[in-house]
């Protein structure tokens, strides 16, 4: 498996999005379709491997049937006091 390009706090973002989509019984490919993307797309974000920007974030959270921000406030109350970007 190749390495993430990605260290620290990038991490937990893709883990919040992963569990997501997990707890909102959705494979990569069904959760791509819903956002218009092919499989690899989530995938390569799952691997850490592509950042996602915030717009994407919203997309896939509401694909997800979440709301944005309380996915991202899960996301914020794991980040480290000093973040390395």
């Amino acid at each position: 498996m190749p390495k993430s390009v990605f260290t620290g706090a990038h991490g937990l973002l893709v883990e919040v999005l992963v569990a997501a989509r997990k707890e909102s019984g959705l494979t990569q490919a069904e959760l791509a379709a819903k956002v218009r993307k092919d499989q690899t797309y989530i995938s390569i974000i799952e691997r850490s491997q592509r950042r996602v920007d915030v717009l994407e974030f919203c997309a896939l959270a509401r694909a997800m049937a979440r709301d944005p921000k309380e996915l991202f406030a899960l996301v914020v109350d794991r980040l480290p006091d000093e973040l390395e970007v």
